[in-house]
C-alpha cells in the first residue's frame, strides 16, 4: 500500500513539474484564432521580468500578464510581429528577450560559450597526446623494491 501511494505521489509530482503552465487567462485570449497563435508565439520569446526564468505565456506574476495583454493589444492594431517585439524592447529593454539577439553588444553572450568549447577541446586534446607519448613515467622497481614485495606477497 505504501508503495502504492509513494509511486502515485512521484507520478503526480512528475506531471505537475514537467507539465506546460500556461498562464494565459481565458479573458486575455483573443478571438480570433490567427492573431492568437501570434500572440502565443511571441509571448514564448518573451522573459518574465519577475521570474526571470520562465516566459510570460508561463507566468502567473502581475506583470507578465500586463506584457501579455500589451502584447495582443499592439497585435490587434495591426502591428507586425517585429514591431511589437521592437516595441516591447525599447519598453523593457534587451534583457526582456529570452533569445537575445546577436549584435555587437552582445558578443560575448554568444561566442563565449564555443570559445570556451574550442580551449576546452584543445586541451583535453593536448593532455591525451602527451599521455599517449609516454604512456607509463613511473620509474621500474629497483632490485631491493622488487625483493621487499616478492617478501610482502609471500
Amino acid at each position: 500500500m505504501k508503495r502504492l501511494l509513494a509511486g502515485l505521489a512521484l507520478a503526480v509530482g512528475l506531471v505537475v513539474y514537467l507539465a506546460p503552465a500556461v498562464a494565459v487567462q481565458p479573458d486575455e485570449v483573443l478571438k480570433d484564432p490567427v492573431l492568437e497563435a501570434r500572440a502565443r508565439a511571441l509571448s514564448a520569446e518573451l522573459r518574465c521580468l519577475v521570474c526571470q526564468n520562465q516566459s510570460i505565456d508561463d507566468s502567473d506574476a502581475p506583470l507578465a500578464r500586463d506584457l501579455r495583454l500589451l502584447l495582443r493589444d499592439r497585435l490587434t492594431k495591426g502591428d507586425s510581429d517585429r514591431q511589437v517585439m521592437d516595441f516591447i524592447v525599447a519598453r523593457y529593454g534587451e534583457f526582456v528577450l529570452l533569445r537575445p539577439r546577436f549584435a555587437p553588444h552582445t558578443f560575448i553572450l554568444w561566442l563565449s560559450a564555443p570559445v570556451i568549447l574550442l580551449f576546452a577541446s584543445i586541451g583535453i586534446f593536448v593532455a591525451g597526446r602527451r599521455r599517449w607519448r609516454n604512456p607509463d613515467t613511473t620509474p621500474p622497481l629497483s632490485a631491493a623494491e622488487k625483493r621487499k614485495l616478492k617478501m610482502l606477497l609471500d
